[in-house]
């Protein structure tokens, strides 16, 4: 088929890449799909197990309450390791797990079931049954792993809280939960120091009221505090008999709850995605599959945190549910030095990579001579995630670290949608900067304030027209907030939050979100979340926050203060606050600088105006300003 000409710099792929890929043609996928949409789902869910299969596809009855395969029965972990069991993949590699201290562990696909059964029987042990909430704050350890299989398999809901989060955010996340059980490590080792993750973890159950067990997974082995007929050792429970045994998966409706994931918003309270069993599954196994185009013989490394969405869909269900072998890493990048990552991938024989644009121009500032260290030739596919990634990174990623051969999966989706929306796959022309296309079968546009689709290349509202399988299904306890966020603003539509523009090839290039949340190394944190932490010190009346460029993060943390009176601005409390957002929050939280003022610019009705301090910040026109209060 002949290739349009198209617009732009252009990477073709290469004849070896064409050859190699599974779709060969990105068109011939995406029409089939849009021709019979619902078929075409129904055919990537035919390739799962069901226990028993769907009356219905897609259920639009009480929209926007998608349902996905209505009256079907399933479980992902069943789908993630017991149909493997009965293949040669049996005793196939699973996933195998390097911790930053050089320690090693591997997993068959036999091997992980076992662990995964016993964690099952632990938390069943303690009362844990279908619907209840198990939070989990850990490192990237392969417990983890274990421990969010474990509660699909029991049909309980997992929320899983990023481990560099700290006492404020776990304590909300547990609240907002109900969570009966809280499974925690002692600590995780970062940049060759120890997380204290059991003494935040302690701080916050000291506020929550709901949990009434707490499993302990030893990773550190420094001294931590054990609340007798609370805490109890991972090690010790998985030495009693009752652990060894194994444990049958519960039969799940599609529409049961899986996970709880918390993502900031416009307001303070984080709110609550709720995926479910049946559509995410389908949606993260078929998105996987055909964007990193899985092989048998492939080793696949996610350098995500499985406490973000990129790690639940593609660091756990959805490799496993392909039968794939993946890599984890405890560590920073670059600890102790910054060729760690192109040493393991040597060493290992990685064949996909991906990661975020933040740990791109990170590694990238060190130059060319760390990674031309190490032979990368196992790489195949490139991959990048979590926030734009500007031309110049991708190239050198591209170059440096591809050879000029690897082409890059540079996917736009959140934790709301589950899957890659925007994407491209090995086989199609790639345009540094840009995210390509939607999925095959989705269909997304650029609008304006009326909701009217803008010329190519003009800057919009990024809005998706028809629902997926693996989309939230709502706001966990919160449903009016749901259709009030995402589904009001353009009735039948759903308002991604991004602000975006779409070539005259049809590729969409994103630009950054349209609320207040400042998206920092590609994690999205909101500004009042930020704010609450600094106000919550005793010094400070009021505080405003706002995200500025950052060469590194992306977006810094810059933060405006008003102290109460008497007390004295110092750059002493300066670095106070920030530690005190640090601890509140968590290290990743932490503002790059604080500005002490007297008041801050407001509407009439009493709304920060953030745009405002931005131009202030940035020294450029703060724009319309009839609305400030003065």
């Amino acid at each position: 088929m002949a290739q349009k000409k198209l617009s732009g710099e252009v990477f073709l792929p290469s004849k070896a890449v064409i050859e190699k890929a599974t779709v060969k043609d990105w068109d011939v996928l995406n029409k089939r799909a849009q021709e019979d949409y619902e078929g075409f789902w129904s055919a990537e869910a035919e390739n799962l197990h069901w226990f028993k299969k769907w009356d219905k596809v897609l259920d639009e009855s009480n929209k926007p309450f998608y349902k996905w395969f209505t009256g079907a029965k399933t479980n992902i972990a069943y789908n993630c390791l017991d149909v493997h069991l009965t293949t040669w993949r049996r005793n196939k590699l699973a996933f195998f797990w390097e911790g930053e201290n050089g320690d090693f562990k591997s997993y068959s696909y036999y091997y992980l079931n076992k662990y995964v059964c016993r964690f099952a029987n632990i938390l069943k042990s303690m009362g844990v049954v279908k619907g209840d909430r198990v939070t989990i704050y850990m490192g990237r350890v392969p417990e983890l792993v274990f421990a969010m299989l474990a509660c699909a398999r029991l049909g309980a809901i997992h929320s899983v809280v990023f481990g560099g989060f700290s006492v404020e955010a776990l304590h909300e996340r547990l609240e907002d939960s109900k969570s009966k059980v809280l499974i925690v490590s002692d600590g995780s080792y970062v940049r060759g120091k120890i997380v204290d993750l059991k003494g935040i973890a302690d701080e916050a159950l000291a506020r929550a009221a709901t949990v009434e067990h707490v499993v302990v997974v030893k990773r550190t082995g420094h001294d931590i505090n054990m609340e007798a007929g609370r805490d109890y050792w991972y090690h010790e429970l998985c030495a009693l008999p009752m652990g060894n045994q194994g444990c049958e998966a519960e039969v799940l409706d599609a529409e049961d709850p899986l996970f709880l994931l918390y993502t900031s918003g416009t307001t303070g309270k984080p709110k609550a995605i709720l995926h479910t069993h049946g559509g995410y599954m389908v949606g993260t196994y078929a998105s996987l599959k055909y964007v990193f185009d899985i092989h048998e013989e492939d080793r696949y490394w996610c350098a995500a945190d499985p406490g973000w969405i990129t790690g639940h869909s593609y660091i756990v269900y959805g490799p496993l549910l392909n039968g794939a072998t993946s890599f984890m890493y405890e560590g920073a990048p670059s600890h102790p030095y910054p060729n760690r990552w192109w040493q393991l991938i040597e060493k290992y024989g990685i064949n996909i990579l991906y990661t975020a644009p933040t740990a791109i121009r990170g590694l990238m500032k060190y130059g060319d001579a760390w990674p031309q260290r190490h032979d990368l030739s196992s790489l195949r596919l490139l991959g990048t995630v979590g926030e734009p990634i500007n031309p110049e990174a991708w190239k050198w990623y591209h170059r440096v670290i591809g050879r000029g051969e690897c082409p890059i999966m540079d996917t736009w989706w959140q934790t709301e949608t589950g899957m890659f929306m925007i994407t491209p796959m090995p086989c199609v022309p790639l345009k540094p900067g840009s995210g390509g296309r939607p999925f095959p079968g989705l269909i997304m546009d650029v609008v304006n304030e009326d909701g009217e689709s803008v010329k190519a290349n003009e800057e919009g509202f990024l809005i998706i027209k028809r629902p997926w399988p693996s989309m939230m299904r709502t706001i966990y306890n919160d449903p009016e907030r749901y259709v009030n966020q995402y589904w009001s603003r353009y009735p039948g539509y759903y308002l991604t939050g991004d602000s975006a523009r779409r070539d005259e090839d049809g590729y969409y290039w994103i630009i950054g979100r349209v609320d207040d949340v400042i998206k920092v190394s590609g994690y999205r944190l909101g500004t009042a979340e930020i704010e609450s932490a600094l106000v919550s010190h005793t010094s400070v009346a009021e505080a405003a926050a706002i995200g500025l460029p950052h060469e590194v993060k992306g977006n810094a943390i810059h933060c405006f203060v008003i102290l109460k009176e008497g007390v004295e601005a110092t750059p002493q409390l300066g670095e106070e606050l920030r530690k005190h957002v640090g601890h509140e929050v968590g290290p990743i939280a932490r503002p790059e600088n604080i500005e002490f003022v007297s008041s801050l610019p407001k509407t009439r009705s009493g709304k920060i105006m953030r745009r405002v301090l931005k131009a202030k910040a940035l020294g450029v026109d703060p724009g319309n300003l009839s609305t400030l209060e003065e």
